[in-house]
């Protein structure tokens, strides 16, 4: 096993814990070399096989693009995070809300990964300091069990009669221990204030935000229309939160089709494959468009798939024939059935008048 297969993500560490987590901050992925036609011709065919397998385990995981809603999250996070060192109390954090697939997990952990890295920058020798903790809250949740998560990213471990404050107390005193600055909270639309579960829980954020030097930050689906701001607890909360909306890219104005145009080339410029002409996917952004809706899941699962395909049949190239073999989720192939044909404009007519 080489050194890429050691820090290589396993299901076995997801991210939610801190070995997961560590491996997630230390993960970069590498793109296969681009070879020559000499060069491919002088390879063995196992040699091939080792090359073919190597590159689409590297499209099945393209390198992270930057879209707005990143940089919006780095830029707003790493200012509250400044703004909270030397708060003893009312911190200040940050909710990011959106449909699915518009990137929001992507974004939550991007912003946990850019800050720890910088924190090994200026605390290179500090091998035993967790700056970031990244936990999920589970459907249905209780305050226990939200505790039972933050436990399980350090690592601790508590028998089924262990109580609130015994689990709550070793939380964050390891946390406080190891530098936290930063707490990632996901799947926040899984906390409905009009439970007496949820509102159990949204407390219990609170008291370890209160008890944590640290930042929170929150993402989840459509959170305002979940009730998080709704009520006492929901006042409080849209009071100390800045909130950012993670929205599908849009398609109507002319800077808006040119910002989907370069999210479509950035992606297009990772690609490895051999035969595949440049520019090709952003000739067909409309048709990415209508295909994803817009969303930057939608659009990397469609590109990530056509370009395994791709080094699969021989192909080494990605067309629009191929692209129609690769599903796509139910809300984006939705959204194309029900979305009216696009007007035709003159140019549209004049060319196919010329064609006929």
């Amino acid at each position: 096993m080489n050194a890429a297969d050691d820090d290589a993500i396993t299901p076995e560490e997801p991210p939610t814990t801190k070995e997961g987590w560590r491996r997630f901050v230390d993960y970069q992925p590498e793109p296969p070399a681009a070879l020559s036609a000499e060069q491919l011709l002088a390879l063995t065919r196992s040699q091939r096989a080792v090359h073919d397998e190597a590159r689409r385990e590297y499209h099945a995981e393209l390198p992270l693009v930057n879209t707005p809603t990143i940089r919006q999250m780095l830029s707003t996070g790493r200012l509250l995070v400044q703004l909270n060192r030397r708060q003893v109390s009312a911190r200040r954090g940050l909710i990011l809300s959106g449909a699915s697939g518009t990137g929001k997990t992507t974004a939550l952990t991007q912003l946990g990964r850019t800050h720890e890295r910088a924190v090994r920058r200026r605390h290179p020798d500090s091998r035993h300091r967790l700056p970031v903790a990244y936990v999920t809250v589970p459907p249905a949740a209780t305050a226990k069990m939200l505790a039972v998560e933050f436990a399980r990213f350090y690592g601790l471990e508590f028998s089924a009669r262990a109580n609130m404050p015994d689990i709550v107390n070793a939380v964050c005193a390891t946390a406080a221990n190891t530098g936290i600055e930063l707490v990632l909270v996901d799947e926040i639309h899984n906390l409905n204030l009009a439970t007496r579960a949820g509102a159990e829980v949204s407390d219990q954020l609170k008291y370890f935000a209160e008890r944590l030097p640290a930042t929170f930050v929150y993402a989840g689906i459509d959170v305002e229309a979940e009730g998080l701001f709704a009520g006492v607890r929901g006042r409080q909360i849209a009071g100390r939160f800045t909130l950012i909306a993670s929205a599908p890219f849009a398609y109507g104005a002319t800077e808006q089709r040119t910002a989907w145009r370069s999210l479509i080339a950035t992606l297009e410029a990772m690609l490895r494959l051999h035969h595949h002409t440049p520019g090709t996917l952003v000739g067909l952004d409309e048709y990415l468009y209508r295909r994803t809706s817009g969303m930057i899941g939608s659009l990397s699962q469609l590109i990530r798939g056509a370009a395994i395909l791709a080094v699969e049949d021989g192909s080494e190239q990605i067309t629009r024939d191929l692209l129609d073999l690769v599903p796509v989720d139910f809300a984006a192939e939705k959204a194309t059935r029900t979305s009216p044909p696009r007007p035709r404009t003159r140019r549209s007519a004049e060319t196919a008048a010329a064609s006929a």
